[in-house]
């Protein structure tokens, strides 16, 4: 995790992102990949998460492609963010996080090429 976050951060400062930019894409990545090893990848041993994160005019792409198992992110729940700490649901954040922290979020499976999560963020 820690080179995930090393990468987001380089390629950031290297494209003018504010210290408080580079912190929400950190965590969105630190989210998203934590989420891939989690469920995607849950009792695997030798799975592999590719990782690229590239700069394009004023804004920066991450992209993950795993292989593991797909997801449907129309089936996460939002979270009851008004609701008292001892009844919330421990997890499901992470998405919602994602979305929060990114201009856009995006998700494809296909199963030849695997699953890829697109995270785009707009410097400003």
């Amino acid at each position: 995790m820690d080179e995930i976050r090393d990468l987001v951060a380089a390629v950031a400062r290297e494209g003018g992102f504010s210290d408080k930019d580079i912190y929400s894409l950190q965590l969105a990545a630190d989210e998203a990949a934590s989420n891939i090893i989690e469920h995607a990848y849950a009792g695997v041993s030798d799975a592999s998460l590719d990782v690229t994160c590239d700069l394009l005019a004023d804004k920066l792409v991450i992209t993950m492609r795993d292989t593991g198992v797909p997801f449907d992110p129309s089936l996460v729940k939002q979270p009851n963010l008004k609701a008292d700490l001892s009844e919330r649901q421990i997890g499901g954040l992470g998405l919602y996080l994602m979305r929060k922290l990114m201009d856009d979020v995006r998700y494809e499976s296909n199963s030849k090429t695997g699953n890829l999560l697109t995270m785009i963020k707009r410097r400003g």
